[in-house]
Parts: structure tokens; C-alpha cells; sequence
């Protein structure tokens, strides 16, 4: 282990029990970062990148995910900038930076200058839970997917991704990885759906999870399709089947403005428990 009392520096395998404490501070709030670090347990070939600590007096007081997601974890709006310092240092390696508002809004002031223009700034989003059991039935006809259901799984992800980003997953020669990504999902039992005459009409699915929470991504339904509500039904039972198999809470971030999905989770009893911010390149 690297040793510094003071600073920032990447952390390792033998870091790995102290900064699980640190997430575990806000352990829904932090599932993504707590997820990586379970799954790689901070080996930097597995992590595809870094994770950043900051530590005072020999102890470490916050941390950064540094991937193609850009995460800061328990991280003050002093400790968002000192990672800032390292980040412009280093160079721009992340295509989003996602967590708590102050802290991104603190470290992304910090690199502005330095960095290049965001495509798209989502400076207040919803951060909900639900840790007990959904307040409207939930649908019985959602179910896990299967590698069967790809022909009608995959469109629907691009489309909701496309949606959601404002560009297609595609774009670049995208196609194989992002198609590895759901077949991963699918293969964990991530993925929910339902299907009608064999017609995908609602979806979401979990992007991580940990002893404690799963957070969920994706959700979808057609636009034909909306307002029935399919989402409300669909989400009480993707929440029913993740806390009953997966993790006790399940959590989302929502963007302000979509408040027919906002009506949806509140529908569904999630409640706001923090606000996110998202700077996307």
C-alpha cells in the first residue's frame, strides 16, 4: 500500500476494507462505487481505470471512481476539488461524471476551463428509494429476460438509451459492445420485461448492486404504449422481485423534468432521499 497521509492518491487491493467502510457511510447513495469495488476489489487491470482517495492524517476521507464514469464518493465540495486537481492533471478520461450535486458541481467548476465542453449538463436529479414493499400491485405478467428475448430486448435498449443520452449507443462502431453489455445483464438476471403477443412493452433493469441496495436503470416503455400504466405496475414488480432476491433497497436517479416518470416512482413509493448531478460528454 502507498503510503500518504496527506493528499490524493490511487488506491489498491489492501485499500479495499477502508474504502468499503467509506461508501458504506451512504451505502445507497454510493452503490456504483461499492459495486466496482467489490467486483475488482480495486485492481487496477479489472477496474478499467482508477480509484482516487483522499486522505488526512493517514485516513482516508473520501474517493473517487475515475472510469468512463466519473464518481465522487462521500466527497465534501473541498475534497470535489482537490480530485479536480489530479483530474486535470491527468487529462479528461471519463464520458460522464455522476454523484452527489455538490460534489459534482464543485468538481466540475474546478476542470471547466481545462475540459472540453459537455454535451449536456443535468445539474438536479432526483435521487429516490424504496427499502419496503411497492404501494400498487405489481404487474404479474413481468418477468426476467432470456437470450431468447434479444430481438425484441435489444431495440427497446437502444431506443430507451437513445432516448435517454440524446445519441445512439450504435454510434462508432458501438453496436457489439453495447449488445455484450445487455446479454451480461440478461445473463445476471438483471434484466426484467414484459411482453404482450410477444411485443416488448416494458423494461428496466438493474446497473448495479450490493449487499445493501441495486440501483435501477433503463426503465422503458413504448411510446405507443405510455400512460396505460404499464411503468407503475412494471416497476412495483421489478422492485418486488429485486428486494425479495437481489438487495433489500432499490434506488434510481430521474431527471427533474420528466415528471410523468417522477409521478410513476412516487406511485410506486420511491421517495427523494438526494439530489444527483450529470455532466455528459
Amino acid at each position: 500500500m502507498l503510503t500518504t497521509r496527506d493528499g490524493v492518491r490511487p488506491l489498491g487491493v489492501a485499500d479495499l476494507e477502508e474504502f468499503l467502510a467509506l461508501a458504506g457511510r451512504d451505502p445507497v447513495v454510493n452503490v456504483f462505487a461499492d459495486y466496482r469495488a467489490r467486483t475488482t476489489s480495486l485492481e487496477p487491470r479489472w477496474l478499467g481505470g482508477e480509484v482516487w482517495g483522499r486522505f488526512e492524517g493517514g485516513r482516508m476521507r473520501a474517493a473517487c471512481h475515475v472510469g468512463a464514469n466519473l464518481v465522487p464518493v462521500q466527497a465534501s465540495p473541498e475534497d470535489a476539488r482537490a480530485f479536480a486537481q489530479r483530474a486535470i492533471a491527468k487529462g479528461r478520461m471519463a464520458s460522464t461524471v455522476v454523484g452527489p450535486h455538490d460534489a459534482v458541481k464543485a468538481f466540475w467548476q474546478a476542470v471547466s476551463t481545462t475540459w472540453s465542453t459537455p454535451r449536456e449538463i443535468r445539474w438536479q436529479q432526483p435521487h429516490l428509494e424504496i427499502a419496503g414493499p411497492p404501494l400498487v400491485a405489481p404487474d404479474p405478467r413481468v418477468r426476467r429476460t432470456t437470450r431468447e428475448d434479444m430481438a425484441e430486448l435489444y431495440p427497446a435498449c437502444v431506443a430507451m438509451y437513445t432516448e435517454e443520452v440524446g445519441l445512439s449507443p450504435e454510434i462508432g462502431g458501438g453496436s457489439d459492445l453495447y449488445r455484450a453489455r445487455v446479454t451480461q445483464l440478461v445473463s445476471r438476471g438483471w434484466s426484467f420485461a414484459r411482453f404482450d403477443e410477444g411485443r416488448l412493452v416494458f423494461k428496466a433493469e438493474v446497473a448495479c448492486a450490493s449487499p445493501v441496495a441495486a440501483q435501477i436503470q433503463g426503465v422503458w416503455v413504448p411510446p405507443d404504449r405510455r400512460g396505460e400504466g404499464l411503468a407503475e405496475a412494471g416497476m412495483a414488480a421489478v422492485v418486488d422481485l429485486v428486494r425479495r432476491e437481489i438487495a433489500p433497497t432499490v434506488s434510481l436517479y430521474v431527471n427533474e423534468w420528466n415528471e410523468p416518470a417522477r409521478r410513476a416512482y412516487r406511485s410506486v413509493g420511491f421517495a427523494e432521499t438526494a439530489r444527483f448531478s450529470t455532466v455528459m460528454f
